[in-house]
């Protein structure tokens, strides 16, 4: 029997128009610099419903939605723990 399987869990996965990112800088107030799995690098918005529930730092997994009108720019609209980032890493959605 192998331990693998054990610690699953079924992560919430991006949308179509969502992507993977994880914070590399924090930029004060409600500001994070993201790298998406896209490969750029977008400023990502902290909405109000997260901005103080959920307190988000450098290296944290996020799930960021670019905007339509500003691709460069973007707001966080998840974020993961560490626990269920490390099983994102392991199953290759994020390096």
């Amino acid at each position: 029997m192998s331990d693998d399987s054990s610690g699953r869990k079924n992560l919430r996965m991006p949308d179509d128009n969502q992507l993977f990112g994880v914070v590399t800088e924090h930029l004060g107030g409600n500001h994070v610099r993201v790298r998406c799995a896209d490969g750029e690098t977008r400023l990502g918005r902290i909405p109000g419903r997260m901005k103080y529930r959920t307190w988000i730092n450098e290296d944290d997994v996020v799930i960021i939605e670019p905007w339509d009108w500003q691709d460069e720019k973007g707001n966080i609209e998840w974020r993961y723990d560490e626990q269920d980032a490390e099983q994102l890493r392991r199953e290759g959605h994020i390096d």
